[in-house]
């Protein structure tokens, strides 16, 4: 077989495509290439994730449950653990997690042993597809060595690329298929391939020279927000001390500028993989070329530190009500890291919570109509009914996620005081100064 039949099978939808990873990244992937006509297998290590697709059960909130269960009974999607299927298959996509370590350094061990599963089974002939974000110069430094370990070389008996994932939780306008994705092979050949294929499926494919300028790419997407995000977040933590200044009517002002500004917005701290985790891949990898990126580390920990900066705010708030932490009782309404997700990976808000419990906190509570139950400290908490009596009962009810569920207007009208992280209740009147908002001073808002 030789290139040109793979790309008459990509072309033909013939080829059979595997997914390795099915969380958040390879689900929704593998339903855009099943409900486009082709054939695909699953590989996970988590036999429930098997067991749920394999019985057409959806677990990821932005695939179609429908569509999935669909798919699944005409025998275009099923799933397995066994990395002994890889033979059967022309085209792999990597998509596993990408951590970092206690000490910020990258964790990469899910690439690394799926390359090696992978390696056992490798056949001439396959595109292999990375989408994981990582730092530049994996795939080519790391993935290649393992998969040309096999006496195989790139280019002659398999292709590589990297074409990284554009996954925002929870967005209804920018789905798999009309995000733009970037494409980078170790090859030309590679590089054609990978974008012929992911064109069945995706509107738009931007090639790229080569792997590395698609991994630094992706990086710079992601630490492009951190920075600008940082930057808001310690605006606003001046605002604070400052007198009469709302930073939230300041970023909205400078927004009516038509050119040269694009307005960020504080918030309690960031959550989800990307953001928190990808300064840090990036500023590991400069290190081995002398290079220290202060200026990105330095908006990674000033995003880490706005859960102590909030932690302040709330009890700076509370002390002025004459409510005792210990005995005090908090509200927290949305514990995922954004709007209208089910997403808790390293949700801001649980890290609140934490450091309220460590500071003495003993009746700390939540509500998410997303997150039915969540760890914290070794307790298993239960996601409390928003009701009337509910809010009236807490001493602080602190907004951390603003579901689009929320009526906030009988949640400030039953609360006795609110701490508000998200300028959620930005319409809303604060006549009795119950309202404290982040980014404004306590002098304005609660007296």
């Amino acid at each position: 077989m030789s290139s040109n039949t793979l790309r008459h099978k990509i072309d033909d939808k013939t080829a059979k495509i595997g997914i390795i990873g099915l969380g958040y990244v390879g689900l929704p992937l593998a339903v855009e290439f099943a409900g486009n006509g082709f054939t695909v297998l699953g590989i996970d290590t988590d036999l429930n994730k098997v067991e749920q697709l394999n019985r057409g059960n959806n677990y990821i909130a932005d695939v179609d449950s429908q569509a999935l269960k669909q798919l699944v009974a005409e025998g275009r999607i099923e799933a397995t653990t066994m990395y002994g299927r890889v033979g059967e298959l022309d085209a792999i996509f990597i998509c596993v997690p990408t951590p970092f370590t206690r000490n910020k350094e990258p964790d990469i061990s899910y690439i690394t042993s799926a390359a090696q599963n992978l390696s056992e089974h490798l056949r001439k002939e396959q595109l292999i597809i990375l989408k994981s974000t990582t730092f530049p110069e994996t795939t080519e430094k790391v993935l290649l060595p393992i998969l040309e370990s096999t006496g195989l070389k790139v280019g002659r008996d398999f292709y590589l690329a990297f074409s990284p994932e554009r996954i925002d939780p929870g967005r209804k306008d920018f789905t798999t298929k009309n995000t733009p994705v970037i494409v980078g092979g170790v090859t030309p050949e590679c590089t054609q391939l990978a974008t012929a294929l992911c064109e069945q499926i995706i509107e738009r494919v931007v090639q790229v020279s080569s792997p590395r300028t698609a991994e630094m790419a992706k990086l710079l997407e992601n630490i492009f927000r951190s920075v600008n995000i940082a930057l808001v977040n310690e605006l606003a933590q001046l605002c604070d001390r400052m007198e009469n200044i709302d930073i939230w009517e300041v970023v909205d002002a400078a927004a009516t500028k038509p050119f040269g500004f694009m307005p960020f917005y504080p918030g309690p701290g960031i959550g989800g993989h990307c953001i928190l985790v990808d300064p840090y891949y990036l500023s590991w990898k400069a290190k081995e070329y002398d290079f220290h990126s202060d200026f990105i580390e330095l908006a990674a920990r000033t995003n880490e530190n706005m859960p102590f900066y909030v932690l302040d705010l709330i009890i700076r708030s509370l002390s002025l009500d004459g409510a005792p932490l210990k005995t005090a009782r908090f509200l927290f309404l949305g514990v995922a890291f954004k709007r209208d997700v089910d997403d808790i990976r390293n949700s801001p808000a649980i890290k609140i919570m934490e450091l309220l419990r460590h500071r003495g906190a003993q009746n700390v509570a939540y509500n998410d109509p997303y997150v039915k139950q969540l760890q914290l400290d070794g307790l298993t908490l239960q996601s409390q009914p928003l009701t009337d009596e509910v809010v009236r009962a807490a001493d602080c009810v602190i907004i951390t996620t603003a579901h689009s569920a929320y009526d906030f207007d009988a949640i400030i009208k039953n609360a006795k005081l609110v701490v508000d992280t998200r300028n959620a209740t930005k319409s809303l009147a604060n006549p009795t100064g119950k309202i404290v908002r982040l980014g404004s001073s306590l002098n304005q808002a609660h007296v």
